[in-house]
């Protein structure tokens, strides 16, 4: 493709048109993604864990345990990172990744060469990826195929490969009824034995160490039988037809160099660029050849937790499901189902909180029956999506009617307890949260990558767990205790007015002071003037 900085003006509005023409050409009559028809080769997880070192360790005790797994959950984001570095670094057999966003910043090539020694020493590596919200570098990832012992498929794709918005915006126009439908899940299972699942994507903000932006996630560790039925999982979607084999995206033009020589580049470029990787100071080259956490993990010296648990996920073809067209699971019946059965108290902690009626419903049954909801979401100002937000602005008073209490997290925190982050990072004042986390009755919990809105309900396909551990439960709640603090977020009052709009009121602390706002926190004005117009749209079910 021609270079667009050195072309003339002219030139440029050709070459888009062009992008446009093709982008129409090869993606209007498409019911199936472009490259359906590839060959491709059907796989699934190792089929015996036991004999690698971490199978033979976790399935051995769990038959110790009644047959349950251990499990720990990943708060710290830089440990999130280490811990997938570490995990590629030492598997033996398989690795499985399937991400929602596989960006090709630093910790993306980071783990890219990680995946690349891997495959090196015999590994076999499938890694699936969206492509919904791809940008420019993130291509990087399917340069893995050129590996032999790598496969790389992308769900749902594009049928324009470029990085110009309008070709994209306009084909997912044309097509929207397929290409609106997204693979959120977020999945790293090594030899079938060691599994990692909840809200973290692959990339700088996901791991808390990108002065810019800070999405405070997390991830649950799980050793054990329970790795083989998220494993199942995985094979479920990779093999679906809706997994396109990279090089039925990309192939290689005609006279190309081998195509090992492309996993070189990519080898060597991650190399180059990634010799001194700090912020805050920290060198997480350096960090991640201490082998810590995972060493902790395995040794006992970081506690495990052995529970009972359960695998939840979406179908692969949940759009069809969700119609009714077909029989297949949907995440969301058992997640809403532990919800409603609580006896005394639910905590949730999701990024975007727009609730459809029947969750709507649903909380206001529980406060009928005195049980406490509470639950912790972004503000305007920490806000990482602001259609989202407009769309939670429209839900508050519902809630709140309901008697939900709401908390809405600050940008800039008082108090990094339980935030995922240190307080060097903390004081750039860029903190949102992007955990998903439900905790019923401090008995049970859920983890994974599932929203509390009507996206994640109905379009977007999800996994997670849902574990039966007072101990973790209870952890998760300090956590939310931590983060509710005045310090920490604000609480949203309301007081009925005699006009047909209520008085929100935003409780917090300034300098250990009690503070009462009467305008919403935000970044900016512009800021707040654009959410409330995003607000008046009607498109809460695509939020």
């Amino acid at each position: 493709m021609p270079n667009p900085v050195s072309m003339s003006p002219r030139a440029r509005i050709a070459n888009l048109a062009s992008i446009l023409v093709a982008c129409i050409v090869t993606g209007s009559c498409a019911s199936l993604p472009p490259g359906a028809s590839f060959a491709k080769v059907t796989s699934v997880a190792l089929e015996h864990p036991e004999e690698t070192r971490s199978g033979h360790q976790f399935i051995g005790a769990a038959a110790e345990h009644d047959g349950n797994s251990a499990y720990r959950i990943i708060t710290v984001g830089v440990d999130g990172f280490l811990l997938r570095a570490q995990m590629i670094d030492a598997a033996e057999r398989t690795l499985d990744l399937q991400y929602y966003i596989f960006r090709g910043d630093e910790t993306g090539l980071l783990l890219i060469t990680s995946l690349l020694r891997a495959a090196d020493r015999g590994v076999r590596v499938r890694v699936l990826v969206d492509d919904g919200d791809t940008v420019a570098g993130d291509e990087q990832v399917l340069e893995l195929a050129a590996h032999p012992n790598i496969a790389v498929r992308v769900f749902n794709p594009f049928a324009y490969r470029g990085h110009h918005k309008l070709p994209r915006v306009i084909e997912l126009l044309m097509h929207k009824s397929r290409l609106d439908y997204r693979m959120h899940n977020k999945l790293l299972v090594a030899d079938n034995s060691l599994a990692l699942v909840g809200g973290r994507n692959i990339g700088n903000p996901y791991f808390q160490l990108d002065p810019e932006s800070q999405f405070a996630d997390d991830d649950v560790f799980a050793g054990g039988p329970i790795a083989s039925q998220l494993s199942a999982t995985f094979d479920t979607f990779w093999n679906s037809a809706l997994a396109i084999p990279g090089e039925a995206l990309q192939p290689a033009p005609p006279g190309a160099a081998p195509v090992l020589a492309h996993g070189a580049r990519a080898k060597a470029q991650a190399g180059r660029d990634l010799q001194n990787i700090t912020a805050g100071g920290i060198d997480y080259l350096k960090l991640i050849a201490t082998g810590e956490p995972y060493a902790g993990l395995l040794s006992g010296r970081l506690p495990l937790v052995w529970a009972a648990a359960q695998v939840v996920c979406d179908s692969p073809e949940k759009k069809a499901v969700d119609d009714g067209a077909r029989a297949g699971l949907l995440m969301r019946r058992p997640v809403l189902e532990a919800a409603h059965s609580v006896q005394s108290e639910l905590l949730l902690v999701t990024p975007y909180l727009v609730p459809a009626k029947q969750e709507l419903a649903m909380l206001g049954t529980l406060r009928d029956r005195q049980v406490r909801v509470r639950i912790l979401t972004n503000s305007l100002e920490s806000a990482p999506d602001l259609a989202a937000q407009a769309g939670y602005m429209r839900k508050r008073l519902p809630l709140l009617r309901n008697g939900v209490a709401l908390y809405e997290v600050r940008s800039q925190l008082a108090n990094t307890h339980g935030s995922g982050q240190s307080a060097a990072v903390s004081r750039y004042g860029t903190y949102a949260l992007h955990a998903k986390l439900y905790v019923f009755d401090r008995k049970r919990l859920f983890m994974g990558s599932m929203n509390f809105d009507q996206r994640s309900m109905h379009i977007n396909t999800e996994v997670g767990l849902i574990i039966d551990s007072p101990e973790l439960a209870s952890q998760t709640a300090a956590r939310f205790e931590a983060m509710v603090q005045p310090g920490n977020s604000y609480n949203l009052l309301w007081e009925p007015a005699s006009s047909r709009r209520a008085h929100l009121t935003w409780h917090t602390e300034e300098n250990g002071a009690p503070v009462d706002l009467s305008r919403e926190p935000a970044r900016s004005t512009w800021q707040r003037i654009k959410a409330h117009i995003l607000s008046w749209l009607p498109m809460s079910r695509e939020l």
